[in-house]
């Protein structure tokens, strides 16, 4: 039998990640919803994860809970054809993993069949057969502790997890639990940050911080933050780079104006006819019997 490497020899892949995090790289993640947003990214991160964030973020919905699979395999087959060298992780989206573990083959299966290299899921100990069967039909699986946006309304809210001691010790046990499940890496959101170091350093998988301090394997930020596209309330812990609301508002203003004053199309962004046919329609008349 012949084996053939990926159309991208460079092709990112969970083994060089994690050898990136041994040898001493920062890991950077982001989101994308698109093949524009999946070409903008790609040359500059390791990681692109189709979020169910899409929910809210592009979709209009406050939280996450309303995406289903047909949304999101819309979206990472948008993606997928962009052809992205950054390993491809797609969100498992709330009912898609919590019903039956057959239900939950079949998603994360057909997650891989449209072209992401691995799948993302919420939760702890309650999600270790879950990830079991998912590893042990060759689906790698991305952990995701802490704050955990499905369980928004059992949280009481977008809120800081784990600062209590039994929350605090439940936590690093869960993120050990992941592991020996089978989990390639860890999604670590709104947690302190000297926990999140302590689950780093005792793991031997990478951790991808969300608001969890500079001490996990690597970061991971809406692409949309990043861009300062996103509007109203931004967590404590969103940097935004450039002012990218304004800046494509400016454009389009611009654009706009151009439009009313008639700038735009100048003759060099219109189509001309040839002599020939620019003759024959200037001569061209109505025919008075075609009239009613």
């Amino acid at each position: 039998m012949s084996h053939h490497l990926p159309a991208d020899a460079s092709a990112i892949t969970i083994p060089r990640l994690q050898q990136r995090v041994r040898d001493g790289q920062r890991l950077v993640m982001t989101t994308a919803y698109d093949a524009v947003t999946a070409r903008l990214v790609d040359p500059v991160v390791d990681m692109i994860l189709v979020g169910d964030s899409v929910c809210n973020v592009c979709l209009g919905f406050d939280n996450t809970l309303p995406v289903s699979m047909a949304m999101m395999n819309h979206h990472l087959e948008a993606i997928a054809r962009a052809r992205p060298r950054s390993l491809l992780v797609a969100d498992m989206p709330y009912l898609s993993y919590h019903l039956s573990l057959d239900d939950t083959l079949c998603n994360a299966g057909g997650f891989l069949q449209r072209g992401a290299a691995a799948v993302k899921l919420e939760g702890g100990e309650k999600r270790v057969e879950t990830i079991q069967a998912l590893v042990e039909c060759e689906i790698p699986v991305m952990g995701h502790l802490g704050l955990t946006p499905q369980s928004v309304h059992a949280m009481g809210g977008f809120k800081v997890q784990s600062r209590g001691v039994h929350d605090a010790v439940q936590i690093l046990e869960d993120a050990h639990r992941l592991q020996e499940a089978g989990c390639c890496a860890l999604v670590l959101e709104g947690i302190p940050s000297e926990l999140a170091a302590r689950i780093t350093h005792t793991l031997r998988i990478p951790t991808i911080g969300i608001g969890a301090g500079p001490h996990c394997s690597g970061q991971v930020l809406v692409l949309h933050d990043v861009l300062g596209l996103s509007q109203g309330h931004r967590p404590k812990f969103v940097r935004s780079y450039v002012d990218g609301f304004g800046l494509l508002q400016q454009a389009l203003t611009h654009w706009a104006e151009d439009v009313r004053r008639g700038a735009f199309p100048s003759p060099a962004e219109a189509y001309a006819l040839p002599a020939e046919a620019r003759a024959a329609v200037s001569a061209w008349t109505p025919d008075p019997s075609t009239r009613s």
